[in-house]
């Protein structure tokens, strides 16, 4: 059995910008603990380096996937049957769609360090979510993998 139409699998890394301001953190941690002597200097910088690398890693570490008939969002796992038109945002369109154009009802996983996404709308009449705003770096690759899913689920099987 096939495990997915059209694979796609994207983590919302973060920039490489961040990676640096982690060390950046680690040795202004390191000159405030200076002048208590070496050892706390050498151990701040391990340390403030290694804490701001956490919260680096973990900020982007959402992932989304099309497997099967689902597409799953960082926690979001919804079957493409319930989805509707995905429409693809460029830089100024994304922005748009995180400010002004947004809806609360909405579920966004939106990482602003990306600046293009994908907008799904939810058809299903029970889910209260109106559309899901994705940030994305290939959103043409995304929109693609959900519709191939789409028809993939949608064919009757032979058996």
């Amino acid at each position: 059995m096939q495990l997915s139409a059209a694979p796609y699998e994207e983590r919302l890394t973060a920039p490489r910008s961040w990676w640096v301001i982690s060390v950046l953190v680690g040795v202004s941690l390191a000159l405030i603990l200076l002048p208590f002597g070496t050892l706390p200097l050498l151990g701040g910088l391990v340390g403030g380096t290694a804490a701001a690398a956490v919260v680096a890693s973990a900020y982007g570490s959402p992932r989304i996937r099309v497997v099967g008939d689902s597409l799953i969002a960082g926690e979001a796992k919804l079957p493409v049957s319930a989805l509707g038109a995905a429409e693809v945002l460029d830089a100024e369109e994304a922005r748009a769609w995180r400010t002004y154009k947004a809806d609360t009802r909405a579920f966004l996983l939106l990482r602003a360090y990306i600046p293009t996404a994908l907008r799904v709308e939810v058809t299903d009449p029970q889910d209260p979510t109106p559309y899901l705003y994705l940030s994305t770096r290939e959103p043409r690759k995304l929109a693609a993998a959900i519709d191939a899913a789409r028809e993939a689920h949608a064919r009757p099987t032979d058996g």
